[in-house]
């Protein structure tokens, strides 16, 4: 996928999300132009990043991006609440903060790469899907 499909996407990743929260909470507004995070939810004061990783259906992992470039970003930088993370079949809703706890109570190490159609490297954690199920709410795809 080239880097313009891989926004669309992104983008109606997003709105599916949106709609899922419209449902308790029918004030949310997906945020543009704001690097914090894509969806406002006013109702509960608080901002969720939305992440699309269809590539953990092969390897099993989600992919928990913390440095870009040689700069903090993802994780670390983070200020949404809730991060939902979509891989095709499942949303897991979870907190950063509980990324974090599955990260040092597993002990995991990150790896550093350069990710298809990047140009510089990143360092992530690659967690098993399974493990961090445990750590956030599932919601299936209808």
């Amino acid at each position: 996928m080239t880097f313009f499909k891989d926004l669309e996407r992104g983008k109606d990743i997003e709105n599916i999300v949106l709609e899922i929260l419209k449902i308790k909470y029918p004030c949310s507004v997906i945020v543009d132009k704001f690097k914090g995070y894509d969806i406002w939810v006013p109702e509960k004061h608080y901002g969720i990043e939305v992440k699309y990783d269809p590539m953990s259906n092969e390897t099993g992992n989600f992919l928990i991006e913390i440095e870009f470039n040689n700069k903090p970003s993802a994780l670390i930088t983070t200020s949404a609440h809730f991060w939902v993370i979509y891989d095709d079949f499942k949303f897991l809703f979870i907190e950063p903060m509980k990324i974090i706890q599955c990260i040092f109570l597993n002990k995991l190490q990150f790896a550093e790469f350069t990710g298809k159609g990047d140009d510089c490297a990143k360092k992530a954690f690659l967690i098993k899907k399974n493990l961090l199920y445990k750590y956030g709410k599932l919601i299936e795809k209808k």
